[in-house]
């Protein structure tokens, strides 16, 4: 009786009658949840932020069911996909300055910087001989081919090499060669994979951009000239100590001698990286746009601090958590009813 009740409020219905014996007999629509497509954006250390996203994603039950991701984003995502984010998330926190150092098997006469075997040894511990084919999710990794530039989805194969070949930023890893192509980091053509999570049949694609909080600052200039450059300004410090006083003392004399040395090589590659990213990740989104974006506030943490996991991952929980809203209204408005 009561269920009666309610639907004669409910719909304006007065006393009983067929009309109402219909509309309660009348069994509810089946809806269908639609399928939940996760785009994991590159960006180095920062990625440790998507492990706080798949965190509180997972416990507010919107587990993705298709996986995309670029660079340390296919990464954390592969991890996921392969039950093995626990001990992925146990790594990063264990990370120290030194640690990361450590893991750097620098090297000359290769195509990069780090030859990478350590760490892909490292991944090998957890994931040797797993298949993409063999995870739960739908899976891609999102890789780049040396000389042609085409975007490379990798969907079948070792998942250790194509986390690899996701992640070989240029300059820094050597290119990892799969099926006669080399290649390179994705984040060089589709460093935010809505696109690729849509196409691996998502009906509603969330996605984690790592950029974000950078996004805005490149404008344009309209007019500059060779103007005279403005005279240094020399930043006092207390001096602590006698090398606290030497140090403040040759602040004051390299300072001005060498302002107008140009930057090094480290700090211009992780700027034009950066840029890269950005600009690229603009242009992919305005062109195919998720759903929702989450967007960590990550602009404290810099692409090579692996050793502030803490922070990152706390970031990326209180991202997706300020996104629930929105992804519930997206996934109730994307509902479908069954045949």
């Amino acid at each position: 009786m009561r269920l009666e009740n309610i639907a004669r409020r409910a719909f304006g219905l007065g006393g009983g009658g067929a009309a109402m014996n219909d509309l309660v007999s009348r069994p509810a629509a089946r809806l269908s949840r639609p399928r939940i497509g996760l785009a994991l954006g590159g960006g180095a250390a920062r990625g440790w932020a998507h492990i706080g996203v798949l965190d509180v994603l997972t416990e507010a039950g919107y587990a993705p069911e298709v996986i995309a991701g670029t660079s340390i984003g296919a990464v954390v995502g592969g991890c996921y996909a392969a039950d093995k984010l626990e001990q992925l998330r146990e790594f990063a926190l264990g990370l120290t300055k030194r640690r990361v150092v450590g893991l750097m098997d620098f090297h000359l006469g290769g195509a990069g910087l780090i030859a990478g075997g350590r760490l892909k040894r490292l991944l090998e511990r957890d994931l040797a001989g797993l298949q993409i084919s063999d995870l739960r999710q739908t899976y891609a990794a999102v890789a780049t081919e040396l000389g042609t530039g085409h975007e490379i989805w990798l969907t079948r194969g070792s998942l250790v090499d194509a986390l690899r070949a996701s992640y070989a930023l240029p300059g820094v890893f050597d290119p990892v060669k799969l099926g006669g192509r080399w290649l390179m980091d994705g984040a060089l053509v589709n460093p935010v994979p809505v696109t690729v999570a849509r196409a691996l049949g998502a009906d509603v694609v969330l996605c984690v951009n790592l950029n974000s909080d950078m996004t805005g600052r490149g404008t344009v200039i309209q007019s500059y000239g060779a103007d005279p450059d403005p005279e240094p300004v020399v930043e006092q410090r207390p001096a602590t100590g006698w090398f606290g006083g030497v140090r403040e003392r040759m602040r004051g004399i390299v300072g001005k001698a060498n302002h107008e040395q140009q930057p090094g090589l480290a700090g211009v590659m992780i700027d034009a990286f950066n840029i890269t990213q950005d600009r690229i990740s603009r242009s992919r989104l305005a062109g195919d746009p998720p759903d929702v974006m989450i967007g960590p506030k990550l602009g404290r943490v810099g692409l090579f601090d692996f050793h502030r996991a803490d922070e990152a991952i706390a970031l990326g929980r209180q991202a997706a958590e300020r996104a629930l809203d929105e992804i519930a209204a997206i996934v109730a408005a994307n509902h479908l009813p069954l045949n």
